[in-house]
């Protein structure tokens, strides 16, 4: 993966399919550089078995492929930056995952167009799960939660109709771009 928002939306796919309702991915980076990535969801969890294995790439629970590569590589990343990838999950409750990475170390991949990912989530997802984003850096803080956009809307409309999407489109560009621009 060439950057961090390529591997968030990998990773929230994981979320997708494990019957997640509720999506929240939280990014802060601190003055010191340090990069915290947080994607929780309410999906099925994990096992304690599988919880156990899933940082191995032949530990997958799909069918069509025997190799799952999403979180083994999320992992080298962090710890090539420094960093470390942690895991808590809990059968019929969800899952957590952290990342943290020095983005001053030469070998952290940049964060990359972050309000593309998160656009392309819900335009993929139209109708579910909900998508809550929160972020922070030393620019300020935004928040974007699809609950709040399906209120206003209504809940029988898609996020992907036309004039949704690209509304949705300049609103993540307005709240995450000035806060996350250059990371």
């Amino acid at each position: 993966m060439r950057d961090l928002s390529l591997h968030l939306l990998d990773l929230a796919q994981n979320s997708i399919s494990a019957g997640a309702s509720l999506v929240t991915i939280r990014i802060s980076v601190a003055e010191d550089g340090w990069l915290t990535m947080v994607l929780l969801d309410d999906g099925r969890g994990m096992s304690p078995e599988l919880l156990a294995r899933v940082t191995s790439p032949f530990a997958t629970t799909r069918t069509t492929r025997k190799v799952g590569l999403g979180i083994p590589m999320m992992m080298e990343n962090a710890e090539k930056a420094g960093g470390t990838l942690t895991l808590r999950s809990e059968v019929g409750k969800g899952t957590e995952m952290t990342v943290t990475m020095d983005t001053r170390n030469i070998d952290c991949l940049p964060l990359g167009d972050l309000s593309g990912t998160l656009l392309s989530l819900m335009m993929t997802n139209p109708l579910q799960p909900e998508f809550r984003f929160e972020g922070k850096t030393p620019k300020g803080e935004c928040a974007f939660d699809t609950r709040e956009v399906r209120a206003a809307l209504g809940s029988d409309i898609p996020l992907n109709e036309p004039e949704v999407a690209a509304w949705l489109r300049e609103a993540l560009q307005e709240e995450v771009d000035p806060i996350f621009g250059g990371v």
